[in-house]
């Protein structure tokens, strides 16, 4: 059920963006949704107590249209970027909650420093396979890549709140995607449907799809964990990086 309110703004202390809503369901299945325009998008946004998340969609330009959305609309007093991962060495394993000290941006260079966090994570433009992951890993020296935190970064940056980052290994080093990023339109959501259809005809590919299926919701919901038992620590902002697998952990 979908609410239509506008309740929170002055009380809400943290941001969460992600870019698909299956990394976080878990985590905000029973909170109340609110749908909101910002500029020409409509976003759906999660409500629970002094916390917001919201998907913004795959890719940079969609994480920082939708960073600017719930900073703009909430007043957030921080901001965190959360999602899959890919990770870049042979230490990272599906389902690894990682929260990394430095985030960089490989357009450009730039990086981000984030108290209490461990290791580097690289921001890259498009999906990486393994070739280019051991190119990331080396340049920057990295452990984990993803395509939205730098985005997240910049728009925390520009006005001035608190952020951070949470991933979870939602693919080994090693792993070659499926070729997604072809259904990926260009407001960041992902055509599953059209996806589907794809790899429908073309059965070489179905084992593929099946293993980073499974590696997702095994993903996802050790990250929802970790969310969860940040939230629930109390003081949301102290405790955004505690408690959390640093980078290259297993368990």
């Amino acid at each position: 059920m979908t609410a239509w309110s506008f309740g929170l703004e002055e009380q809400t202390r943290l941001a969460i963006v992600a870019a698909m809503e299956r990394e976080i369901r878990p985590l905000v299945k029973t909170w109340r949704v609110v749908k909101r325009g910002y500029g020409d998008r409509h976003f759906k946004f999660f409500e629970k107590d002094s916390v917001v998340a919201v998907c913004g969609g795959i890719g940079p330009e969609a994480a920082r249209r939708a960073t600017e959305a719930v900073l703009s609309i909430y007043k957030a007093e921080a901001v965190q970027s959360v999602g899959f991962a890919g990770a870049l060495d042979a230490h990272g394993k599906i389902g690894d909650v990682v929260a990394p000290g430095r985030v960089v941006d490989a357009t450009d260079g730039s990086s981000f420093a984030i108290n209490n966090g461990l290791g580097t994570l690289v921001s890259f433009g498009s999906v990486a396979g393994p070739d280019q992951k051991a190119r990331l890993a080396t340049a920057y020296a990295a452990q984990i890549v993803d395509m939205e935190a730098a985005a997240v970064a910049r728009g925390a940056e520009a006005r001035g709140v608190i952020f951070s980052a949470v991933k979870v290994v939602s693919d080994e080093a090693g792993f070659t995607m499926p070729p997604m990023e072809q259904f990926v339109g260009n407001d960041g959501q992902f055509r599953e449907a059209r996806f589907a259809l794809f790899v429908a005809g073309r059965p070489w590919l179905w084992l593929k799809v099946l293993q980073l299926a499974r590696n997702s919701a095994k993903a996802s919901r050790a990250l929802c964990g970790a969310l969860s038992g940040q939230l629930a620590g109390g003081d949301i902002l102290k405790s955004m990086n505690n408690g959390l697998h640093p980078i290259g952990s297993t368990k």
